[in-house]
């Protein structure tokens, strides 16, 4: 049976701060799961009551807490909280006792990020701009790369990379039923570029270069059939 990409995406944010707080509601907004853990009480219940998704009350940074919060079925744990050694060793727990796939740190002090990468941090990030978004490509896109945000950040021309055994190779981009927000700027096959038409034919190995809004940018992809 063939492996087909998630559409729905169960990640962990620790620390429900304005940031956190933001985050969790935004990949909720995009069809994902979230699960947030904050350790302060009154915080905890003020989002409780405000959001729904689950809400875990306590430190992120004990075993027990991230078990509570579900995290062997997490796809990707995200601290922002702001302490950066809480976020660092949050990231740590969930790579190397429960193997999550992708973490991600938000880093208070800039000095700090290359050490972050040294200790098994994916994606130590200085900045809150478009966090989500990052997350998204990292843990669900592995496939695609971004060549450049439009639109302030709400759209992006990227590279979608068509595997060597490419399930589809010879359909016609006519045959594919593509979101509307999203148009095949062009096709890189043997170091040519083709500017394509409805009748072109999509082959293994090959790159396809897209402008697609970023909400849809997984249905863009699962259309295309690549794999995770």
């Amino acid at each position: 049976m063939e492996k087909k990409m998630p559409s729905k995406m169960v990640v962990i944010v620790i620390g429900g701060g304005k940031v956190g707080y933001y985050l969790a509601k935004t990949l909720t907004e995009h069809g994902h799961e979230a699960r947030l853990i904050e350790n302060d009480k009154i915080r905890s219940t003020h989002i409780a009551n405000d959001l729904d998704f689950p809400i875990i009350c306590g430190d992120g940074t004990r075993i027990d807490i991230l078990e509570s919060a579900g995290i062997r079925e997490a796809d990707a744990v995200v601290s922002v909280t702001g302490q950066d050694e809480i976020n660092l060793v949050s990231c740590q727990l969930a790579k190397e006792v429960f193997g999550v796939r992708r973490t991600v740190a938000r880093v208070s002090n800039p000095k700090n990020v290359s050490v972050m990468h040294r200790l098994g941090v994916d994606i130590p990030i200085s900045t809150t701009d478009n966090i989500a978004r990052l997350i998204e490509r990292e843990v669900d896109l592995s496939g695609v790369k971004e060549l450049l945000s439009i639109n302030r950040g709400e759209s992006s021309l990227s590279e979608f990379q068509l595997p060597d055994q490419y399930k589809y190779s010879g359909v016609r981009i006519s045959e594919l039923k593509l979101p509307n927000e999203s148009i095949i700027v062009s096709i890189v096959r043997d170091g040519a570029m083709i500017i394509p038409r409805g009748n072109t034919q999509l082959l293994s190995g090959d790159r396809i270069i897209a402008i697609c809004q970023n909400t849809v940018l997984h249905a863009f992809s699962k259309v295309l059939g690549i794999e995770p």
